[in-house]
């Protein structure tokens, strides 16, 4: 039985600057984690980026200048857990900055969940997706559809999941995605042999983050309007 209504502020965004999304997640993490608003989940997609967790190797980037330069590609150095990835238009990241002291404290379970509600989306396409029980992710046999990484600060997350729809493949060339070099990235667009909408995609994906994580109603931020005074916790 749930001990209280548990709601989830939402907000759906384009394209965004990495640099943008991640001040963004941090704002939106004090607030969470002074109790001053609900959980909240964003999905967007990023402009051509790599960025390497605290645990990357530095090897793993093996983009040359020119090439980071023709792709019109940025690099960051972030605060999540994992090893080096990319981000960029066709493909969906998830940040869920939700308070697990209202959920369950417990990350490993966390990211379990995380990897539910992307194999739930892939099985609504018809994919039969799932772990790898050496690897975080999601997977299709031996081939990646989605990197997890995450941050937790006091039982409050950051960062989370990025899940290829229609990602243009060939700039994970520019890496050795997630430290695993004998592993194929793929895509819904790989799998299915046809672009996917993304609209859709961000539909089903919140329905089942609502499942999988138990919230009893979602309110839609306006991300053009967006305001931390927006997201007022309801909960108290």
């Amino acid at each position: 039985m749930k001990s209280k209504l548990r709601n989830l502020n939402y907000c759906n965004i384009n394209l965004i600057d990495y640099k943008e999304a991640w001040d963004l997640q941090k704002d939106v993490l004090e607030a969470r984690s002074n109790n001053l608003i609900d959980d909240t989940f964003f999905l967007l997609e990023h402009y051509n980026t790599y960025t390497l967790g605290r645990v990357a190797d530095k090897k793993h980037l093996i983009s040359s200048d020119s090439f980071l330069k023709l792709n019109k590609i940025s690099v960051y150095e972030i605060d999540r857990g994992g090893d080096i990835t990319y981000h960029g238009p066709g493909q969906i990241v998830g940040y869920p900055v939700i308070n697990l002291s209202d959920w369950q404290k417990d990350t490993h379970k966390y990211l379990r969940a995380l990897e539910e509600v992307i194999i739930k989306t892939c099985d609504y396409y018809g994919i039969i997706a799932g772990r790898n029980n050496q690897y975080t992710g999601v997977w299709i046999e031996n081939r990646k559809i989605a990197a997890i990484g995450i941050k937790v600060k006091k039982w409050v997350t950051m960062h989370g999941f990025a899940f290829n729809v229609n990602t243009n493949l060939s700039l994970f060339k520019g890496i050795i995605p997630c430290g695993i070099d004998d592993k194929e990235v793929t895509s819904l667009n790989k799998e299915l042999g046809k672009k996917i909408e993304i609209k859709e995609v961000k539909e089903i994906l919140l329905r089942n983050f609502k499942e999988v994580f138990d919230y009893n109603k979602i309110k839609h931020i306006n991300y053009d309007k967006f305001s931390l005074s927006a997201m007022n916790n309801t909960n108290n």
